[in-house]
């Protein structure tokens, strides 16, 4: 043999080793994170968002995702009705969410929109998006999939159901409380 089939063969052996290791790595990490300790149910957020402006996001920490509070105009409500067509799941039928929000605006009250910030698809998070008139939207950044402002997911993206709604409840008019019905 050569020394150049010797260098090569080393090197592949270098380089499977090196990638054993990588995934031994990889699949610990993974193991962790499933089996590290969760907070105890119960733990909810109260919230104040009194000073929300309509239009405008509030994203808090809770149980390690992030959750949105979102304050609709009453233009961005009425705008939900206009594309029904272009969602995969318009009545959200196959969506996680509290019994009390399955209804065309996905939430309790209809102004206030309470939703996991985290994209259905790979649990990337998408951003709020002023789209033409009152069609704003939640877009996925990584993936391109989209998001209506109840959390409704367009067909044309690879996510592959709507936006995760929290319980929750309100505790007076500015208050929400995350994590309790």
């Amino acid at each position: 043999m050569g020394k150049g089939r010797i260098a090569g063969i080393e090197r592949r052996r270098i380089y499977l080793v090196g990638g054993l290791c990588a995934l031994g790595a990889g699949l610990g990490v993974a193991r962790w994170v499933v089996t590290r300790p969760q907070p105890p149910a119960g733990h909810p957020l109260p919230v104040d968002f009194g000073k929300l402006a309509p239009g405008k996001l509030m994203t808090v920490e809770w149980h390690g995702r992030t959750v949105w509070i979102l304050r609709r105009s009453a233009d961005e409500i009425a705008a939900l009705a206009g594309f029904e067509s272009e969602l995969l799941d318009p009545a959200s039928e196959h969506s996680l969410q509290p019994e009390g929000c399955r209804n065309p605006h996905r939430s309790l009250r209809p102004e206030v929109f309470v939703a996991v910030g985290q994209c259905t698809h790979q649990g990337c998070p998408p951003v709020l998006r002023s789209g033409p008139g009152d069609r704003s939207e939640f877009l996925c950044p990584c993936h391109t999939s989209k998001f209506d402002l109840a959390g409704r997911v367009f067909r044309n993206g690879p996510a592959p159901a709507n936006l995760i709604i929290p319980e929750y409840r309100f505790e007076g008019d500015g208050r929400v409380v995350i994590g309790e019905a």
